[in-house]
């Protein structure tokens, strides 16, 4: 594209038909990768399989070592009676580090002169094109 300015329509009617283009190529190529993916976790599971039944922790290969690692996740049904639980025993590193984005401007739309110590913020514009209703 040249430096001169495109009518803002020009360039709407051109990014348009780009986003279908692009979404033509996923969706032709969705069904295909679909597909690997699942054949890919069926010899995925067949591994783990065959190293749980063993006992095997890492078996090396000619084309690569494979690994069997235990992954643990924690979640809570009664996040009151967690929040209360983290507060009386002084536990906040049980948090993750980041602040929930939609809370934290409400709070500080609503709380204009308290802002939290260290508190940084980014804010970025993007463009967005709808299709024309009819």
């Amino acid at each position: 594209m040249s430096d001169e300015a495109l009518p803002m329509d020009k360039l709407a009617r051109i990014y348009m038909k780009m986003r279908v283009a692009i979404q033509e190529v996923e969706r032709e190529y969705d069904t295909k990768i679909e597909a690997l993916k699942g054949q890919q976790q069926e010899v995925k599971n067949a591994m783990k399989d065959q190293m749980l039944a063993s006992g095997s922790k890492s078996v090396r290969t000619d084309h690569g070592t494979v690994m069997l690692t235990e992954k643990r996740r924690f979640y809570t049904q009664d996040w009151d009676s967690f929040k209360k639980f983290v507060v009386d025993q002084e536990a906040v590193e049980l948090l993750e580090r980041r602040i929930h984005q939609t809370n934290m401007a409400k709070f500080l739309e609503e709380n204009p002169s308290l802002v939290p110590p260290g508190l940084n913020s980014d804010t970025e514009f993007d463009i967005s094109v709808r299709k024309p209703s009819n």
